[in-house]
This record gives C-alpha cells, structure tokens and sequence, in this order.
C-alpha cells in the first residue's frame, strides 16, 4: 500500500467487541471487553489502525464499522447468506428451517433479562450496511485524513421470538422452534447507538425488520438448498 501511495482503509469491525454491554443503546465510547476470541481478533485489529493512523496522520484515512447482525439478502433473490455447515447465527437457521431444511430452530435461552425471554439484537440489512460503507468512504475522501469509528446498527432491537415471528409472515411457513440452554458468551441484549454515523456520514437505516425477511426469504426461497441448488452458469 505504501509503494503505491495507498491510504485509505475500510475495517469490518464489530459490535462483539464490547462484549457484555454496561448500558444500550450502545455508544462508541463504551468500554471495549470482548468476550469471546472473534471480539478479541476485532479489537486487535482497531488497536493496530489506531497506531498506524497515529504513525503517520497526515497520510491516512481509515473507518472503523462497527457492525450490529448483518442480515437479509439483495432484494433480487440472487445473492443471500449461505453459511457452510450449521450457521453460528439466527437469521440462517430460522430460514433454513422455514424452507424446510432443517426440522427446528434452537432458541439459545428463554429466561434472558428482555420481555419475551430470549436475546436481543439489532439486525441490519446488508443493502443498508453496503450503502453505509459507501458513506463511510464518501466522507474519509472528502475530509481532511483521519481514523473514525463508528457504529452501523439501526437502533432498535428484536428479540429471537420476534424475528420468528416476521419470518412466518414473510414465509407463511410455520417455524417450530425448542428452547434450549444458553450459550456461554452471548448478551442479554445488545443493540447500537447509531447517532454518530448519522452525524458524521448522514447516514441511517432505511430497511426493517420485515424488509430484511422478505429479502432473506426470497434467496432462500430461490437457493433452499443454498448455491448447491443454483443453475450452473454456461461456459464462455
């Protein structure tokens, strides 16, 4: 990057690193205490863009996104989330489930501090995390060069019971689903402070909750089989 005069730089952060929030919405200046070694690897990573933008501040322009559950799909159908191997995350296990793929959801914990039992979370919908890189870009080459942190989350948070819920009608397919213990290093609840990111880049969700599952329903719709079922493509 240095040989040819490169300095701009887009980091994938996370909202993992804060690990068990003292209060939300979160801001970005709560306290970083990463819980779980994807969190550590992100804070890592923010601490090492720290020092290079301390290094030589005059020459770099770096973003740090913090981002709340990414979810959904291109409104197309055509590109979707296709984990490999059982998902990690909800959003993929209460798709596959609806199409059919799997026979039930487990629902990490039922007696979370949080209305219904069960943890929530701030989802985004992937278009609007794409158009919030863009921003974030927009203003770090219109601006003076510097390193800005901020979180890309919506500000509102749904608990899994929830998100079952708007899958069904956005399906219209049942989603049976058992309650199960906890899972070591999950949060009650953990949703984002987004004020800054619309200060600083005017930039603000623009899709909801049902928005993201009917887009994540139909890629999943149209790949229930994730790629595996997809067309092959002819040859050139």
């Amino acid at each position: 990057m240095q040989r040819h005069g490169c300095h701009n730089l887009v980091f994938s952060s996370s909202a993992t690193l804060y690990g068990y929030p003292e209060a939300v919405p979160i801001p970005e200046t709560a306290t970083i205490a990463p819980i779980n070694p994807y969190g550590h690897t992100k804070a890592a990573v923010e601490q090492m863009l720290n020092d290079l933008q301390a290094s030589a501040p005059d020459a770099w322009r770096i973003a740090c996104l913090r981002y709340f559950n990414p979810v959904g799909a291109h409104p197309s159908g055509r590109l979707g989330e296709n984990p490999l191997g059982i998902p990690n995350n909800l959003f993929p296990l209460v798709s596959q489930v609806a199409v059919g793929r799997r026979a039930q959801l487990q629902v990490f914990g039922g007696d979370w501090p949080t209305p219904d039992g069960t943890g929530v979370r701030d989802y985004i919908h992937v278009m609007d995390l794409a158009e919030g890189h863009r921003a974030a870009l927009d203003c770090l080459m219109s601006e003076a060069p510097q390193l800005i942190t901020l979180n890309l989350g919506s500000g509102q948070g749904y608990s899994v019971l929830e998100v079952v819920q708007a899958m069904e009608a956005a399906s219209g397919r049942s989603i049976p689903y058992m309650i199960t213990h906890r899972r070591p290093g999950d949060a009650a609840i953990s949703v984002a402070d987004p004020s800054q990111a619309s200060q600083r880049l005017g930039w603000r969700t623009q899709r909801g909750l049902e928005d993201i599952c009917r887009d994540g329903w139909a890629w999943q719709q149209q790949n229930p089989k994730g790629y595996e079922s997809a067309s092959p493509r002819p040859a050139h």
